[in-house]
């Protein structure tokens, strides 16, 4: 339904740095505390309020999602739709020639806190965008086989 659930704060400043701070993890508080910007990546519970313009062949699409923004069908598919716009946002950051460090290790409900508090964006993820140092940038690491990975039905 171009339901476009993803929404993204671009974090440059040292203030936005600091607020960001308490959320993380050990293991990503120096590379994200000295990133030129780290990407929140989050989706809107709201992200139907878009759909008269995003999907204009369906008008109607809007009241399948409008009421409780929180119940389980609209938190599930902001979540899904906005995971894919964040693989995306990833992917194209790739092709711009960044380097970029997508992270977990974080709390989200200290992000959510501190950047979303009238809790109508959730946060997903972080991403890391910047240049980085060679020497310190992990080498691809191995990847599962097909035949690990998947199964044919």
């Amino acid at each position: 339904m171009n339901t476009q659930p993803a929404r993204i704060v671009f974090v440059r400043s040292k203030e936005g740095k600091e607020k960001l701070r308490p959320a993380l993890s050990p293991g990503n508080l120096d590379k994200t505390i000295a990133a030129p910007v780290t990407a929140i990546i989050a989706h809107d519970l709201m992200f139907y309020e878009n759909l008269p313009t995003a999907f204009p062949h369906r008008p109607d699409a809007i009241k399948l999602f409008q009421g409780d923004d929180k119940k389980a069908g609209n938190v599930t598919v902001a979540f899904r739709n906005g995971s894919l716009q964040g693989a995306y946002f990833i992917v194209a950051a790739r092709a711009l020639g960044l380097d970029r460090g997508p992270m977990s290790g974080f709390d989200n409900a200290k992000v959510d806190a501190a950047f979303f508090p009238d809790g109508r964006w959730i946060s997903n993820f972080l991403c890391n965008l910047g240049k980085g140092d060679p020497s310190k940038i992990f080498t691809r690491s191995p990847r599962l086989t097909f035949e690990e990975a998947c199964r044919l039905a």
